[in-house]
């Protein structure tokens, strides 16, 4: 059997969006329509003519509804295989007619956790006897088709339309696809909810990951690789996945992930007071910088590194305006970061037809928790997301120089741009500006060097007289294992060190430091990000 005459559908909706629609495609091919409590109402209201669930079962609806379409004559109209005689003869026997189509959407179960309910109300929201005839449905899709969103609705009535009220096998393959993703997901939420919110487990025995495709993109990292984009299907935080974009291609898979890196970073300097602005190249900072404005904020962190700049992605934690977007289209950008634009910046970044503007309306929390996946042959890895964060009462000055207050600004710039750069992470910085970033190195040491270098370099385009490492504060994402990096730092001119502390030689490196004059703070927390 491949075309299904739908003669009778089963309507039991919490969202009634599209359902007179749906109602009026229906009688028009003469389906008889049964339904259940408010849906049965809508649908009377409309003008429908519909006949209640309990008529079908000859049982009526009871314990607040709980019990309703858990009855034979519902699971037996929508499991029995229409082509198989002993089936046909057990429909015949017990007076079973046949259901052909089944439209539900199950109990608010995420919107009700999300407005902060109650739980006897979050548990009156778990939907049984819904998810029962989905799955029901579903399984036996060579004869019943079965709708779980209002978004298929029009697909469903064109078919019919097209041909004469009759349902084609591909559809209602598709359709039993969705359906049991749905109750997959359904089930999902409520285990997490079970898991996290109810029992407190921080780590579940099970971890549902249900995720719904939001796009595919053209391809990974790489060419040859396929990719998409998906987003939780619970609740969820917004971040650059929500940002709404103005203009500009559709991002890649690598825009994505550098666009997030920035995201992430100046997310960190959103209740800062004052303007901030992180340059990203292959998801690692190559200039941040907080000043006065936000255009000069702008300047301080592409001066940091005008090279890697080129190409990059750009965030910045307030409003942009025409002044700093045009000098920002000054080179090729690939994407830019805002909470908002303003009319005048839009239409200066319209010109470069290629650059993607993304707003995001308010910055993430960057002490919001949440958890880290990571794929590895055979398995995955979770964490909590690294959401730590010092102030200035955490800190601990092991050297016999305390720093100034310039230099515990710049230390604790220093230090949330650390956070961010992939390890081995050197970081120095001055006046609220990174001078050199030295990322990824398989040594600490190396880092240094080539943060430093990239501070000379950087001077030497700028014309300016020294580099900025000349008096800077230097932050490192875990230990010195040693003094060389130390010594490092020193050369290029340094003036003061923020970094966990914990290494066997700390005795060696803080002796290094008191001799070179060298204020050094110890945060008791490391920032790793591999």
């Amino acid at each position: 059997m491949s075309d299904v005459k739908i003669t009778r559908a089963l309507l039991s909706v919490s969202d009634k969006s599209g359902l007179v629609e749906l109602g009026q495609a229906l009688a028009r091919h003469g389906v008889e329509l049964v339904s259940t409590g408010g849906t049965a109402k809508a649908l009377r209201d409309a003008g429908f003519d519909v006949r209640d669930i309990s008529d079908l079962t000859g049982f009526p609806e009871m314990m607040d509804g709980r019990v309703k379409t858990l009855h034979p004559k519902v699971h037996g109209g929508l499991l029995a295989v229409r082509d198989n005689p002993e089936h046909v003869a057990a429909m015949r026997a017990h007076d079973i007619g046949a259901i052909d189509l089944v439209v539900v959407n199950l109990y608010p179960f995420a919107q009700t956790v999300a407005k902060g309910a109650g739980r006897d109300e979050i548990i009156e929201n778990i939907d049984i006897g819904g998810p029962s005839m989905v799955r029901s449905a579903a399984k036996n899709h060579a004869h019943v088709a079965i709708v779980t969103d209002p978004a298929d609705y029009a697909e469903l009535i064109d078919a019919l339309d097209e041909n004469g009220g009759m349902t084609s096998l591909e559809l209602r393959k598709r359709l039993a696809a969705k359906a049991f993703s749905a109750t997959a997901a359904y089930d999902s939420m409520i285990s997490s909810w079970f898991s996290f919110a109810d029992q407190q487990q921080f780590f579940p025995d099970m971890l549902p990951a249900i995720m719904n495709k939001r796009e595919e993109l053209r391809y990974g990292e790489n060419p040859h690789q396929k990719a998409a984009l998906y987003l939780p299907a619970g609740p969820h935080s917004k971040g650059i996945a929500q940002a709404s974009q103005v203009q500009g291609k559709a991002l890649s898979y690598n825009n994505y992930n550098d666009a997030d890196a920035a995201l992430e970073l100046v997310a960190e300097f959103r209740d800062a007071g004052r303007p901030a602005c992180v340059i990203v190249k292959h998801a690692n900072p190559c200039g941040v910088a907080s000043a006065s404005t936000l255009l000069r904020a702008y300047e301080e962190a592409f001066a940091c590194d005008t090279v890697s700049a080129f190409g990059g992605i750009i965030a910045v934690n307030e409003t942009l305006t025409r002044e700093t977007a045009e000098a920002m289209t000054q080179i090729f950008t690939e994407v830019v970061i805002a909470p908002d634009a303003d009319e005048e910046a839009r239409a200066v970044f319209a010109k470069k037809k290629n650059l993607r503007l993304l707003l995001t309306g308010d910055l993430p929390d960057p002490a919001r928790p949440g958890f880290a996946l990571k794929s590895i042959a055979g398995g995955y890895l979770v964490q909590s997301r690294d959401n730590g964060r010092i102030g200035r009462d955490d800190l601990k000055v092991v050297t016999k120089r305390a720093p100034t207050e310039q230099e515990l600004s710049d230390c604790l710039f220093a230090w949330t741009v650390a956070k961010h750069v992939k390890s081995n992470a050197i970081v120095y910085a001055k006046g609220g500006t990174t001078a050199g970033v030295g990322a990824g190195q398989m040594n600490r040491l190396e880092s240094a060097r080539i943060a430093a270098w990239k501070a000379k370099d950087a001077a030497e385009k700028a014309g300016w007289p020294e580099a900025r490492t000349i008096g800077s504060a230097v932050a490192s994402d875990a230990f010195f294992p040693f003094a060389d990096g130390l010594l490092a730092a020193v050369e290029a001119g340094a003036t003061a060190v923020i970094q966990p502390g914990g290494s066997i030689r700390d005795e060696e490196v803080i002796a290094a430091a008191d001799e070179s004059g060298l204020a050094m703070i110890f945060t008791g927390m490391r920032h790793f990000r591999h």
